[in-house]
């Protein structure tokens, strides 16, 4: 369990592809402070520590996680946003986010904002994933709250804080990001599905 507050930005510092996986090493402050086992969230998705060497880690995505998400377009040198697994009893500053990512979503616009930044996103619809206005939603592991929310396109209004300490600073129109929809809401809509 996340809460989509990032802790840091990591570098991958080397990717190995094996058979249908990939390891990703990567380089990040809070590597001495993880253990093999530990949950860590990558650009949103939940991965495993396999191995820890001084300040670098490795976590293994299996083929199903690279195609539901944009790891596979991670490289060497590629930023990533990185958060450990909530403590039990800490507040949560975000909201309740499983690293579990729904699907992806192509960046369409990037606008400054006289001090912030407005993105807008589009998602494929026919997984009939929604977002309501000012409800939440988790962009590359980012909670975040949804302006403008559409039938396949939201966007998100971006501080100054979360612009420098996460990767989206880095993002462009037509590149391809995670998303998690709030958990809350995938369960009504599950449940009116059953009615």
């Amino acid at each position: 369990m996340f809460t989509g507050i990032i802790e840091e930005v990591g570098e991958v510092s080397r990717v190995k592809p094996e058979g249908g996986n990939m390891h990703f090493s990567i380089k990040a402050a809070m590597t001495p402070e993880l253990k093999i086992d530990q949950s860590v969230a990558h650009n949103g998705v939940c991965l495993t520590v396999i191995s820890i060497n001084d300040n670098e880690y490795t976590v293994t995505a299996v083929a199903e996680t690279l195609e539901k998400t944009n790891l596979k377009d991670l490289a060497e040198g590629s930023p990533v946003n990185l958060e450990r697994g909530m403590k039990l009893g800490d507040r949560l500053d975000g909201h309740i986010v499983q690293g579990h990512v729904d699907q992806t979503a192509i960046c369409k616009k990037v606008q400054e904002k006289d001090g912030s930044w407005e993105f807008t996103f589009e998602y494929d619809p026919s997984l009939q994933n929604i977002t309501i206005e000012k409800g939440s939603i988790t962009v590359n592991g980012v909670s975040l709250t949804v302006v403008n929310s559409k039938k396949n396109e939201f966007s998100v209004a971006i501080i100054p804080y979360t612009y420098e300490h996460t990767t989206f600073k880095h993002f462009t129109e037509g590149d391809v990001i995670n998303l998690e929809f709030d958990v809350i809401g995938k369960y009504v809509k599950r449940i009116q599905e059953l009615k």
